[in-house]
């Protein structure tokens, strides 16, 4: 009975990790979009405190040169990192990094939206943590879901790690995506072991080989333009950069040919979707699990390409871009939820027909 109520627990805290990784990954996009990532010049805590100031009379006269020190020698320190992994192209370029050493204004607006980012990230791994000692009560009968629920803590662990870089780098291109994709397979791995324990026992599909590949390939393609999109902010960051914040309209146009490829991208993610909800609708029926969620993802990707269109001509609006993160990230969570339905479902093979 004691065994019985701890998978409860599992799927019933797995569920709400699920949701609080999407919610965590609008709030860093809310942090990107509004440049708030220096908000806390120092990690874990906030300018030296647990719950941060609210007035720069609340910080020392020296804190600029404090923080900066502080990150630079952070920085060197991560540099090191990467020469020793054979990354040097990449360490030269943080070391020769001069905006490092500029010092960030006090704002206490972008001051709590980190923080609050910083809040949520620790509720989930709180979360993460209890789903992991819940997992154990599947060892008998699955031992890859508890594999994978401690390895999610790791990663978890890491990512926090590599959110500070991000930060006290000044977002260098590579670590930026990098983080993103795995935010990705942290969430995956959320959703993989939830799906398992969800659907063990239950009756395993026989569906279309064609169906297989063409939800493998759609996956694939959305999680190429997840990177293009990250690559696409990164080029714009510098474009940003050089324009000193000033003249956001020519943003997008400054942003060269990666800006371009994105957008030929998402042609190709909705044109592969539309083949996917053929696939789908043929094989199970309207009320399946699978067509709910393949309607769910039609309707992100909708979303999707009005937020895309927002960012193209209204000058990159910061709500829009972080609607825009959310959305690609619940499109690739219900893809990959879709696919390991295409496996197993709750649901046996002849209701689904």
């Amino acid at each position: 009975m004691k065994t019985f109520a701890s998978k409860i627990r599992f799927r019933k805290y797995s569920l709400v990790t699920i949701v609080l990784l999407f919610i965590l990954i609008l709030a860093g996009a809310v942090v990107r979009s509004s440049g708030s990532g220096m908000g806390c010049p120092d990690w874990p805590k906030c300018f030296g405190q647990y719950v941060p100031p609210t007035s720069i009379n609340e910080l020392p006269k020296d804190y600029k040169q404090k923080y900066v020190a502080e990150r630079t020698k952070k920085n060197q320190k991560f540099a090191k990192t990467l020469d020793l992994f054979g990354y040097s192209d990449l360490a030269r370029r943080i070391r020769e990094d001069k905006s490092i050493l500029l010092p960030e204004e006090f704002n206490a607006a972008k001051t709590w939206t980190e923080y609050i980012n910083r809040l949520i990230g620790a509720i989930s791994g709180l979360f993460l943590v209890l789903v992991a000692v819940f997992s154990f009560s599947y060892r008998y009968e699955n031992k890859l879901i508890p594999f994978l629920s401690v390895l999610n803590i790791l990663l978890v662990g890491f990512q926090a790690w590599l959110g500070s870089i991000v930060v006290s780098t000044n977002l260098v291109s590579g670590i930026v995506t990098l983080h993103m994709l795995l935010a990705l397979t942290i969430l995956a791995i959320l959703i993989g072991t939830y799906h398992m324990a969800n659907t063990y026992g239950k009756h395993k599909l026989d569906s279309s080989p064609i169906t297989h590949v063409a939800m493998l390939l759609t996956l694939v393609i959305s999680t190429v333009q997840i990177v293009f999109g990250t690559e696409v902010r990164e080029k714009i960051d510098e474009v940003s950069t050089h324009l000193q914040g000033g003249y956001r309209e020519d943003w997008i146009s400054n942003a060269g040919a990666i800006f371009v490829q994105h957008r030929d991208i998402a042609i190709l993610v909705l044109l592969a979707n539309i083949v996917l909800y053929i696939l789908i609708r043929n094989g199970f029926s309207r009320h399946s699990n699978q067509q709910q969620v393949m309607s769910f993802i039609f309707l992100m990707i909708m979303l999707q390409i009005g937020t895309g269109i927002m960012l193209s001509y209204w000058a990159l609006p910061p709500f829009a871009q972080a609607l825009h993160i959310l959305l690609a990230s619940l499109i690739f969570g219900a893809q990959f939820y879709l696919m390991l339905n295409l496996y197993t479902s709750v649901k046996n093979q002849e209701a689904n027909r």
